[in-house]
């Protein structure tokens, strides 16, 4: 059969990992990023030595892409080496409390017994069952879903009583936990997906197992260095990359996309795989009118995650008995959560993110010094969020916040900083709402109810990313691109790949 052309719009992480498999199958691929870097939002922010990842800070459930890996005949951690963080992290809270968090269940147990003695033993049946519900869950996350009818595939409904579509997550593990700074210390990591807990359903415990499970990671170099070196593998591969190149047109016959042009150049193709923001994406290329499913008014009606208002500084000195990454939880989440969901205003009593990777990698700042990257959640754009008013007021409110962590005297120590707001998001990074984890994962935008891996509104156009399915995080990021290539190549005729 002849060779076939695919053309991939962004070099994201599911872009890159599309790209590796599709061009290991026989394809002639094409990536057109519109930005000077690879990774999106996993790129890399470099600043007078300092080196500071942009969006993800932990690589987690390494297995999806130390597979697509395998799959081209290279090892993961031998491409890109990582260290396996002990302690996780440190979660402080704001009502009183500090949990250094590792994978060792007795230490675990010796933490937990300081504050809340009665839910010890707690968290190893959470593990047990939470072993179960992902072996039951992964199937749903490896296959595709286009309607309803997949619903009542045997998988589907051998995990149906494992995963409780309609408690949410807070409620699932309040099952375990009767501490409610616990049921928050294994439930936070529904903010991966840019959900409230309380909001989020209760099938998303398996994020917090897979930390505990199977670690938290960190690529030497940053997460940026996984997709940077995904980028050098698919170059060497034959893919044509090429950055600085945004689409600006998209041509059809009929419902199928059959080119896509740039300012340097028109790119015909058999195939189009988009890595782009889906919402911007759709609103900017596709016109409304071959849009049902998903148009701008649909697409106005959704529900979207949060946003984040980030701090990247350059310190002089360092922080060494900070760890690696640090979550501070508000002393009110709850309110905190509905400031951020529901009333769409910027909490004063924020909860927080804190890497200080210094202490792991010394490759990411200067000699005697460490880079910060500091991460608060709040609102996706709202009218009720002016970002040229408010962005220096809340760089204030962040320091002031920081001192909960110990780190009082930081602005005494800056030499380095960036910020990037929720409107940046939007309009640096072409992200909908500055909505940085994209579609909500609520259970009416999940499963066959998210924009279709194998695009359902137009011919040969796919989709891999966090706005189709599985969702957002890096894994499922990686996942939906072995879900579309796999799609792909079924459909271009390519039987024998993997």
């Amino acid at each position: 059969m002849s060779t076939r052309k695919v053309v991939i719009v962004g070099a994201g992480p599911g872009g890159l990992a599309a790209a590796m498999q599709l061009a290991n199958a026989g394809c002639d691929v094409t990536v057109l990023e519109r930005r000077d870097q690879v990774g999106g939002r996993t790129s890399a922010i470099e600043i007078d030595g300092y080196r500071f990842d942009c969006g993800p800070t932990f690589f987690l459930y390494p297995r999806v892409l130390s597979e697509i890996f395998q799959s081209v005949g290279l090892d993961l951690f031998d491409e890109v080496p990582m260290v396996r963080l002990d302690p996780q992290y440190r979660l402080t809270f704001g009502a009183g409390g500090q949990l250094d968090c590792t994978p060792d269940m007795d230490e675990m147990d010796r933490q937990i017994k300081e504050f809340a003695p009665s839910d010890v033993g707690a968290l190893r049946r959470y593990m047990d069952a939470n072993r179960t519900k992902l072996k039951k869950f992964r199937p749903i996350l490896e296959s595709p879903f286009s309607s309803v009818g997949d619903l009542v595939r045997p998988s589907v409904l051998a995990a149906a009583p494992h995963l409780h579509p309609f408690r949410s997550l807070g409620k699932e593990l309040q099952r375990y936990f009767s501490d409610p700074r616990l049921v928050i210390a294994f439930a936070f990591q529904s903010k991966y997906l840019g959900m409230s807990p309380f909001q989020c359903p209760s099938l998303f415990s398996i994020l917090s197992f897979l930390e505990y499970e199977y670690g938290v990671w960190h690529p030497i170099g940053g997460c940026a260095k996984v997709s940077e070196r995904m980028a050098e593998i698919v170059k060497s591969m034959g893919v044509d990359l090429r950055l600085n190149e945004p689409v600006q047109d998209v041509e059809f016959d009929g419902r199928r996309v059959t080119a896509v042009t740039t300012e340097h150049g028109r790119y015909v193709s058999d195939a189009t795989v988009v890595n782009a923001d889906f919402a911007h994406w759709m609103q900017r290329h596709i016109p409304n009118s071959k849009r049902k499913k998903w148009s701008d008014q649909k697409l106005d009606n959704k529900k979207y995650s949060c946003s984040t208002f980030m701090m990247y500084l350059g310190i002089d000195g360092q922080y060494e008995n900070l760890p690696h990454h640090n979550i501070h939880i508000s002393g009110d989440y709850e309110r905190n959560l509905r400031e951020i969901e529901q009333h769409h205003t910027l909490s004063e009593d924020p909860s927080f993110y804190v890497q200080n990777p210094s202490v792991t990698d010394k490759t990411l700042s200067p000699d005697g010094k460490s880079g910060l990257y500091i991460l608060v959640p709040v609102t996706h754009q709202h009218p009720n969020v002016d970002w040229k008013v408010e962005s220096q007021r809340y760089r204030e409110v962040t320091l002031d916040a920081l001192s909960a962590i110990g780190l009082s005297d930081i602005r005494n120590r800056i030499e380095v900083e960036k910020t990037i707001t929720p409107a940046d998001w939007q309009n640096d990074y072409a992200i909908y709402r500055g909505a940085t984890f994209n579609l909500a994962h609520n259970l009416g935008q999940m499963l066959h109810h998210r924009p279709n891996n194998r695009f359902e509104e137009l011919d040969g156009v796919y989709l891999v990313g966090g706005g189709t399915h599985p969702g957002s995080g890096l894994p499922v990021i990686y996942e939906s691109s072995r879900i579309t290539t796999k799609l792909l190549l079924d459909d271009l005729g390519y039987p024998n790949h993997q």
